[in-house]
């Protein structure tokens, strides 16, 4: 499966976006997807996973509250929408795919998308 991310863009504190993944190849609905982010000088870290079905889902204690990740199989597409952005929230977010469970270990997804840049002004 191949996946492209976009919607990212400057965002003011407090403010919103919602990121989406398409994905195109191999059957969507067989993949649980995953939100990862990576900051400058830092390790690309796990923010939220889904089911292939979208009944499962969980989320990285910081954003936990504030973001939402959804999945439309019908239209090959994962979402994440943020809410109430903080400048922390800086990064490049990736999407990602594996088959199996859901998981909060980079390590475990084989499929990723180029990236797309997120950045919340103060």
């Amino acid at each position: 499966v191949q996946l492209q991310a976009f919607g990212g863009g400057l965002v003011q504190a407090g403010g919103s976006l919602r990121l989406s993944c398409a994905a195109s190849g191999r059957t969507f609905s067989i993949y649980v997807m995953g939100w990862f982010r990576q900051a400058p000088g830092k390790e690309r870290e796990f923010v939220a996973t889904i089911s292939w079905s979208g009944g499962t889902s969980y989320y990285s204690d910081s954003v936990q509250g504030r973001f939402t990740i959804s999945r439309d199989n019908a239209k090959n597409t994962a979402y994440l929408q943020m809410n109430s952005l903080k400048p922390e929230d800086t990064a490049v977010y990736y999407c990602a795919a594996r088959q199996g469970g859901t998981s909060s270990s980079r390590d475990e997804y084989n499929h990723w998308g180029q990236g797309t840049q997120v950045t919340v002004s103060s």
